[in-house]
């Protein structure tokens, strides 16, 4: 713990005008950010007794060991800032909420030329117009199959759609009238675009135009008695009206909102938002922290503000957001609304009549999401709690293995070795600390071996030794340890998390009594003995230990056994995905691909003047130089290349045994030879 008197800044050192700071460990790496009106006043409140320091906030001085700054013009300037910064550097001590799950949207590709209507989840899109969130994927599937009738938009995925418009037939949706069939040309992409576009006005709220409009038509057949016509109408005046009734009416002036609820206890938080359209409620979402820093309720509204809107620009912002109490720089935030918006935006609490009620059952939500997390973190923390003690129990751990790494070494045949790196902290899966490894044989400058073939035993030692080496050169920027001579030195510190930084207390691999001698030898070699080191074979769910003749036997019911096996199996699968992604790269690859300084693009002009790489290899270097982007020293590269590349066979046509002649071109994107795979 270090003395926060030790990094004050000297007196009149803080600019007293608005900003932005970083609290930072022994590390660099950053672990607290924070922003003020004025630099000095907050910042000297850090600097207090720590004593009379809010518990959270004297954890957080007290890991530091340095302090810094930089000045901004306007109080929006710090607010963006303290925004990008916590994203980018992922502190510790803020807030940062967190969703359960992935909440589902509904998406209309409007960047393509015929828009598609589907659902979406993750990170949003350019061009692309959501509507949502949603909490089931399977109520947007209920109003879509409902507004298809009106507005037969395209669902089907590209592969669908390019498949109907070579075989010059539609899909099933494009029989019983739920799509326009642009695949086979019934409608223009102008049409189809409109379609689109009406869809998008009727999901965001101009409901009441639509539906005048088609009334009015109704009744126009009905006098013109086109009876047929002014039925299909009333069907699809009636499929409109039950999509609407999805989403009651919530506010009756039509509103255009965002309701933000926030129950909290003393050690989380849950955020509730409503996401209110033409007065009815288009998508829910909520989010769960804990209080890692020392926060009130306003001050968790203005962390969940610039979440939710950090990413959104123009409609996406709503001209009002209600919340439950006003931050502390609440013009500043309104103003900041407003420039994404690109209008106004009111920021305020309700005090009477529907949005107040409104924002209680929002506030109820968030109560019970809060109690639901508590009761499933209840369950699974006392769970994998005992998981824990289990494994530091059998294996003679001085302490619970907060952090456990598994390795894991997989190859097809001895081509394409591989490794993985998976990390589970308080038995919880951390994946953005997971790490790939190609294996070449060279721990450092040294080459030990070649890399290639089935040895299991050498890779693990390998990839190992090559993990906590990269620990060591993270603990020299301490002074704790000096890096062997030829190590690289430390990277520059930018204060972003560091990979491989963290020590774990336990590395567990994939494998017997050879494998864990490996590892144990790699920590050895490096001087590490304080990580704790152990394998899973799979014959029998053995856990070996290094120098023991016989296996540590869980019981089949165990908990940490239990823990171990889905350590294993996700190191298991992490490498096994690596593995197939880089053969796949191999089979792929073809002569062009072995020129050095030819891009994409000029392998596909290539192949796509001659027709085939066949043609190209019997081509002359001024042949060659005819190709647009190719010059003559390219041309000479490609021409060595391919001299020195064997030739594949000739494809085979494996019905009859016949030799077919390589007349047709080959697709643009072709890199390699027919015939080479038959």
């Amino acid at each position: 713990m270090a003395d926060p008197s030790s990094y004050r800044p000297q007196p009149g050192q803080i600019p007293d005008s608005p900003g932005v700071y970083r609290f930072r460990d022994e590390h660099r790496r950053v672990i607290y950010v924070g922003k003020a009106k004025s630099l000095r006043q907050r910042l000297a409140n850090y600097f207090q007794d720590v004593a009379g320091l809010h518990p959270r906030t004297a954890t957080m001085v007290t890991t530091a060991a340095s302090v810094e700054w930089t000045v901004v013009s306007t109080e929006v300037e710090a607010l963006q800032l303290e925004y990008s910064w916590i994203k980018e550097y992922d502190p510790r001590f803020n807030v940062k909420y967190r969703d359960d799950k992935s909440y589902p949207s509904l998406a209309v590709t409007l960047n393509e030329e015929y828009p598609r209507v589907q659902v979406m989840r993750g990170p949003k899109k350019k061009g692309v117009r959501y509507f949502g969130p949603y909490a089931h994927a399977w109520a947007i599937r209920e109003t879509v199959d409902l507004m298809l009738r009106v507005f037969p938009v395209r669902t089907c995925s590209a592969g669908v759609f390019k498949r109907s418009a070579q075989i010059g037939r539609p899909c099933l949706l494009g029989y019983i009238g739920k799509c326009s069939a642009p695949c086979v040309g019934r409608v223009t992409p102008e049409e189809h675009r409109e379609l689109a576009e009406d869809f998008c006005d009727f999901m965001a709220g101009r409901t009441g135009a639509y539906l005048s409009r088609l009334e009015k038509e109704m009744h126009i057949a009905a006098e013109d008695m086109e009876y047929e016509k002014a039925a299909r109408l009333r069907d699809d005046i009636g499929a409109l009206r039950r999509a609407m009734e999805k989403n009651a009416v919530v506010l009756a002036d039509a509103t255009d909102a965002d309701l933000i609820a926030v129950a909290e206890d003393e050690l989380e938080a849950a955020v509730q938002i409503f996401h209110v359209r033409g007065g009815r409620v288009r998508g829910q979402r909520g989010w769960v922290t804990d209080k890692v820093e020392a926060v009130d309720t306003a001050g968790l509204v203005e962390h969940a503000l610039q979440q939710l809107y950090g990413e959104e620009k123009g409609e996406s912002v709503p001209k009002e957001v209600l919340v439950p109490a006003l931050p502390e720089d609440t013009p500043a935030l309104a103003q900041w609304l407003a420039e994404r918006r690109g209008s106004q935006v009111s920021l305020r609490i309700p005090q009477r009549g529907d949005k107040k009620a409104l924002m209680e059952t929002v506030h109820r939500n968030a109560q019970q999401s809060l109690a639901l997390h508590k009761t499933k973190r209840a369950s699974d923390l006392t769970t994998r709690s005992r998981a824990l003690e289990e494994i530091a129990e059998a294996l003679e751990l001085d302490g619970a293995p907060l952090r456990i790494e598994c390795f894991d070494i997989s190859h097809l045949q001895g081509d394409d070795v591989v490794a993985s790196m998976v990390v589970f902290e308080d038995g919880l899966a951390r994946k953005s600390e997971y790490r790939r490894f190609q294996v070449t044989g060279r721990v450092g400058d040294t080459q030990v071996w070649h890399g290639e073939g089935q040895d299991d035993v050498r890779s693990m030692h390998e990839v190992v030794s090559r993990r906590f080496r990269r620990y060591l050169v993270e603990k020299s920027k301490t002074g704790e340890w000096d890096p062997q001579d030829g190590e690289d030195g430390p990277p520059e510190d930018d204060g972003k998390p560091k990979r491989f930084a963290y020590p774990p207390q336990l590395v567990v691999v994939d494998g017997g009594q050879p494998q864990v001698a490996a590892a144990k030898r790699a920590l050895d070699e490096l001087g590490i003995d304080d990580v704790a080191v152990c394998g899973l074979a799979k014959r029998l769910e053995e856990v070996w230990l290094p120098g023991e003749d016989d296996p540590v036997v869980l019981p089949r019911t165990s908990e940490g056994l239990y823990l171990l096996q889905r350590v294993r199996d996700e190191a298991h699968r992490f490498a096994i995905q690596y593995q197939r992604s880089k053969r796949g790269k191999r089979l792929k690859s073809g002569p062009l691909d072995e020129v050095p300084g030819l891009g994409e693009s000029r392998k596909q002009a290539l192949v796509k003047h001659f027709g085939s790489v066949k043609k190209l290899r019997q081509a002359t270097i001024d042949q060659i130089c005819e190709v647009p982007g190719i010059g003559r020293k390219t041309a000479e590269t490609v021409a060595a290349a391919l001299a020195g590349a064997a030739p594949a066979g000739p494809a085979v046509n494996t019905a009859t045994g016949e030799i077919i002649e390589d007349e047709n071109p080959a697709p643009a994107g072709a890199s390699s030879e027919r015939g080479t795979e038959q």
